[in-house]
């Protein structure tokens, strides 16, 4: 079976940018087991050099196997556990969840998506929950992880576990049960992390986590979306939403200085350790 042609003008592909090329590879990874770089080069009119950097970056994150001469598709249990991304997460990943737990209020009620970054928050949900104290907040969440860090808070907030199908590799619940109850809330705030970030919006490499998200997003008042730096400037499996359906950013780094003027053109709240 032929490889699909993403662009045509008439019978000559035209050509296309690197992310756009990139999630096209992705689709037709979807539909055959192993592309070559030759073929992917003729077919997108670019150097053979041009594929291969497109199949390394879509390696390194853990979207493909590179293999001799071309790339295989990656299955979504092939992307390391949620444990193992924690062990291996950048130093700066705890002062995103200390940055994030600060725009909880008394009283808020909070979505929490699961995931190795937004897991951070839970023990400083813990800690603000004992300075604050007063009144309760309620916190909902898909993740076992999130709910763990926490510690015991039985006695400071309301804590709602999703229902959903169990994903031991997540220590997170998933599905249309997950979905469905979600939607029976209103949140003043959500929280979710995601695979990676670029400037037509972001993404990430689980796909059932996605519609969780956009669940999320859609009960809430305000969204924050929780990544490191790495995230910045890659591009995941599948798209979650444009840029402008956030509220803001928490991030360990300063992004690079032209995405930076993009998020305030765009009137979207950047916060960081190095400042907001």
């Amino acid at each position: 079976m032929p490889l699909i042609r993403p662009v045509f003008a008439g019978d000559t592909a035209l050509r296309i940018g690197k992310k756009q090329r990139q999630q096209s590879i992705l689709q037709e990874l979807n539909l055959h087991p192993h592309v070559r770089v030759a073929t992917l080069a003729e077919r997108f009119d670019v150097a053979t050099e041009t594929i291969r950097r497109d199949l390394d970056a879509l390696s390194a994150n853990g979207l493909i196997t590179r293999e001799f001469g071309g790339a295989s598709a990656r299955p979504m249990d092939g992307q390391p556990n949620l444990a193992d991304r924690q062990s291996s997460a950048v130093p700066g990943v705890n002062d995103i969840g200390r940055l994030a737990a600060d725009l909880v209020h008394p009283g808020d009620v909070v979505m929490i998506d699961a995931g190795s970054t937004v897991a951070q928050l839970g023990p400083y949900l813990g800690l603000n929950g004992v300075i604050l104290g007063g009144i309760r907040r309620t916190l909902i969440t898909n993740c076992y992880a999130v709910v763990q860090g926490m510690g015991d808070v039985s006695d400071r907030d309301d804590v709602v576990m999703c229902p959903g199908q169990f994903d031991p590799r997540e220590n997170a619940v998933y599905g249309s049960d997950t979905i469905d109850f979600l939607r029976r809330f209103h949140a003043n705030i959500a929280f979710i992390g995601a695979s990676g970030i670029a400037s037509d919006g972001f993404s990430d490499a689980n796909r059932r986590a996605v519609a969780v998200k956009r669940a999320m997003m859609e009960r809430a008042d305000a969204t924050w979306l929780m990544v490191d730096h790495s995230k910045f400037d890659h591009c995941a499996l599948e798209s979650i939403a444009p840029l402008d359906a956030l509220t803001g950013i928490i991030t360990d780094l300063l992004p690079p200085a032209n995405f930076i003027s993009q998020l305030r053109d765009a009137g979207i709240k950047l916060m960081t350790a190095q400042g907001q």
